[in-house]
């Protein structure tokens, strides 16, 4: 499986959550299978998108293509960090 792992900030969550909810279909198509959304404990406004793809290159195509560019500056994301992993284990406890 592979992953992405985003992490930022935002203007504001609820303003923010809206268009990433509304995204969704986009996000399917692009190769999105699974996410989760989780925020700091410190600070509402600070998120991480954790989501499985389709393949690290769909991901990389989705993420840095113009029009996902302008999505997040719409949603107010503040200079997001992307991180491209590689599932090599899992297992629950």
């Amino acid at each position: 499986m592979k992953y992405v792992l985003i992490i930022h900030e935002v203007e504001d969550y609820k303003s923010w959550k809206k268009i990433f909810d509304d995204a969704s279909d986009i996000r399917r198509e692009a190769g999105e299978r699974a996410y989760q959304v989780l925020k700091y404990e410190s600070n509402p406004n600070k998120v991480v998108h954790f989501s499985s793809w389709t393949s690290i290159e769909d991901a990389k195509r989705f993420f840095e293509s113009p029009e996902l560019v302008k999505i997040r500056a719409d949603a107010g994301v503040k200079s997001p960090d992307f991180i491209y992993l590689e599932q090599l284990e899992s297992g629950v406890l």
